[in-house]
């Protein structure tokens, strides 16, 4: 008998044939939904690529060498059986785009050295086992849009929330207190009581007198109205200030 088969072996010659063009113009090698369980040497030999995606396979391992890929700017390893990563993925400092959502990591064996990722605009940790976030990775400034969705989070620390380019942050279904607001780390916009969309120090000055203007106008409409008790949101205002309106699909 057989037996039972332990997953695909990948050659030289079904990597090369795997090579796609990404929409730029770089280099993607897909090796997706292939049955992989162990990472294949073999690509190192291609390791000047720019894309590289293992996605949908059985990897419970990713190599110290991955550091090969030096021009590697977007990698794709979720939906593995990835219980670590190696500490070299630090060295990969063209990185934009890091997806390992959808594994079994856990906080303790997440590398220190994702901090060293300065280039990274993309980082999903979703669907893993992760019950904290490393303050660290509010070192990474280039960061855009981060996953922290069907973890086991029960905070998310301030340098990550405030991070200076933040546009997304997606936490949904984490154990969140219940004195805490979930939807506010759900959603992408930063605010401060309901009428802002932005946190103080993110607005000029103009924008912020306009701002406080209308907390005011708002207030005493208040006074003189008798008001429901459900929260104001931004979409409810009837009549935003000219700066809000003007750069609310930016926001």
């Amino acid at each position: 008998a057989k037996g039972k088969p332990k997953g695909k072996k990948i050659t030289l010659k079904i990597a090369k044939n795997s090579i796609r063009i990404a929409p730029d113009g770089g280099r993607r090698l897909d090796l997706s939904k292939m049955g992989i369980t162990t990472f294949p040497n073999c690509i190192l030999k291609l390791a000047d690529v720019d894309e590289l995606d293992l996605s949908r396979n059985m990897l419970k391992r990713i190599p110290n060498s991955i550091q090969k890929f030096e021009k590697l700017r977007w990698l794709d390893l979720h939906s593995n059986q990835l219980e670590n990563l190696p500490k070299e993925i630090g060295t990969l400092q063209n990185l934009f785009y890091l997806n390992i959502s959808n594994n079994k990591l856990t906080t303790k064996n997440l590398p220190e050295e994702l901090n060293l990722l300065k280039n990274l605009h993309i980082l999903n940790l979703g669907l893993n086992c992760l019950d904290s976030i490393p303050s660290s990775l509010g070192a990474l400034k280039e960061l855009q849009e981060i996953g922290l969705f069907d973890n086991s989070l029960t905070t998310i620390p301030n340098s990550v929330k405030n991070l200076p380019k933040l546009k997304k942050l997606n936490a949904d279904r984490n154990p969140f207190p219940d004195s805490i607001e979930q939807e506010d780390y759900a959603n992408s916009i930063k605010r401060i009581e309901t009428l802002y969309l932005v946190q103080e120090k993110d607005l000029c000055s103009s924008c912020l007198k306009a701002c406080q203007d209308e907390k005011n106008k708002l207030s005493k409409l208040n006074s003189e109205t008798p008001s429901s008790s459900k929260k104001l949101s931004f979409p409810l205002l009837l009549t935003p200030n000219s700066t809000a309106k003007d750069n609310q699909e930016e926001w």
